[in-house]
């Protein structure tokens, strides 16, 4: 299995350190989470890994090439002309991935000790993606019906909601940023800039789009200067 690496973002929640370097390189007990990331995916076999690059990607391809892709085999999608969200990031990275039976997609920013073999053997090849999820605070929800179905999004902070079903019994869940997804994801009618949730609302009004509930599990989305000092008492067994 092949899985790929988001890494090209801004990351304006992690400056000032992203106004030099990108967030990939952010350092959490001695190694970057790019490097804690490649090493996460080797523990379940996963040794070829795409990343995609933007924001000062020349530091990133600098460190794979100094860390000999820090023992797995690195392939960088380059989007230097245009940053290009998840989903477009996803969808230009798609001949790595189109031959595959499934991959696994994960943001280089979030640090977890979840079993991914547990996500891998919950997907369903029929379906087009299976996100894993949990029940925690956050500003922006995904909302499933009782069999994990994904029916919605709801941002908190503003009420906005997107719904693809409708179903008045469903439950919030945050993304966790890490997902299997079937290459029929693919034929999405989408491109240039936009992000992978509203293909998988799109996908959700007429295919399956399922939902892993994880909760429990140790997670850190390491996207601001304060959740640097989290992460490293999280992970400290790491160093």
């Amino acid at each position: 299995m092949k899985a790929m690496l988001l890494a090209a973002g801004l990351g304006t929640r992690l400056k000032p350190f992203t106004d030099k370097h990108p967030k990939a390189l952010a350092v959490v007990n001695g190694k970057t989470l790019l490097q804690h990331n490649i090493e996460y995916l080797q523990q379940f076999g996963i040794t070829d890994v795409v990343v995609n690059v933007h924001h000062f990607a020349a530091q990133i391809e600098d460190a794979v090439l100094q860390h000999q892709g820090f023992g797995s085999c690195i392939t960088i999608s380059d989007e230097r002309d245009a940053v290009l969200e998840t989903g477009g990031g996803i969808l230009k990275a798609a001949p790595h991935f189109i031959h595959e039976k499934a991959f696994v997609v994960m943001n280089v920013d979030v640090l977890t000790r979840f079993d991914l073999r547990r996500l891998i053997a919950a997907h369903n090849t029929a379906a087009i993606a299976t996100l894993a999820v949990m029940q925690r605070p956050s500003s922006r929800q995904l909302l499933f019906d009782t069999h994990m179905t994904l029916c919605g999004w709801r941002n908190n902070n503003t009420a906005e909601t997107k719904t693809s079903l409708h179903h008045t019994n469903t439950t919030a869940f945050a993304f966790s940023g890490i997902q299997v997804v079937s290459p029929a994801i693919f034929n999405m009618p989408f491109e240039g800039k936009f992000s992978i949730i509203d293909v998988y609302l799109h996908y959700a009004k007429e295919a399956l789009v399922k939902g892993y509930d994880h909760t429990g599990d140790v997670f850190i989305d390491v996207g601001k200067p304060e959740s640097i000092e989290k992460a490293s008492l999280l992970f400290q067994t790491e160093k």
